[in-house]
């Protein structure tokens, strides 16, 4: 391979647009956070079309697959099309879901809560993180 055809994995993500800063794609790489086919990569390993890479950003997890390589930084509808993202729908779902809970919140005002306010939010906040069979 050429100088021109290697492309190091922290800026493949840099350039799609996963992380904001190439130090920071560096970083997870480091942290293990960026993983290829189960096991924790360097920020030097070489990135290869068909490639899947398994990425954590906080409780974002994403899974991409590499379609085409990408050298510099582009807009981000171009930086799309250079990547798939194959993150199963249960994992998207979750992670979308964490900000749609209902807020509990009280009028202001309305004094301390009596003991059948208290239940009832109990009551709502323990149906909210039940699992369901």
């Amino acid at each position: 391979m050429s100088e021109q055809e290697k492309l190091r994995i922290d800026k493949y993500l840099w350039a799609i647009r996963l992380f904001k800063t190439r130090s920071l794609a560096t970083e997870a790489c480091k942290a293990g956070r960026v993983k290829l086919k189960g096991q924790n990569i360097k920020a030097s390993a070489i990135v290869k079309p068909g490639d899947v890479y398994q990425v954590s950003k906080g409780i974002e997890k994403k899974v991409i697959e590499v379609v085409e390589l990408l050298y510099n930084r582009v807009e981000s509808k171009i930086a799309v099309t250079k990547y798939k993202d194959i993150t199963p729908v249960e994992e998207t779902h979750a992670f979308k879901s964490m900000f749609h809970a209902p807020a509990l919140k009280r009028d202001r005002g309305a004094g301390r809560p009596t003991k059948k306010d208290r239940r009832e939010t109990d009551d709502l906040i323990g149906g909210m993180f039940e699992k369901e069979d």
